[in-house]
């Protein structure tokens, strides 16, 4: 009898050492899960960022204002009999 509890308590070792150590056990599982969470981070990101470059297509294609403002902010650019006019602020003397 004492042999038979002693075979079972190896087994029930084993077992437990497969469901927390393996490659598919508990482990593995929370390192998984820690994987997926920081992907979802990431896909969230990436889903905020493609929504805001497809609203900026839209707008782009529908209106002619957003096509002048892109070209006055990024390239400079001003209309015929047009002046420009760029304030620089004072820089302030800390002495």
């Amino acid at each position: 009898m004492r042999f038979f509890a002693i075979v079972l308590v190896g087994l029930l070792i084993a077992l437990q050492y497969a469901v927390w150590f393996s490659k598919n056990g508990e482990l593995d599982l929370a390192s998984t899960q820690r994987d997926i969470a920081i992907q979802e981070d990431v896909n969230e990101k990436l889903r905020q960022r493609n929504q805001e470059m497809f609203a900026e297509i839209d707008d782009l294609r529908q209106g002619l204002d957003a096509i002048e403002e892109r070209a006055r902010n990024e390239l400079g650019l001003i209309k015929d009999d047009e002046t420009f006019f760029r304030i620089i602020g004072e820089e302030s003397s800390s002495r």
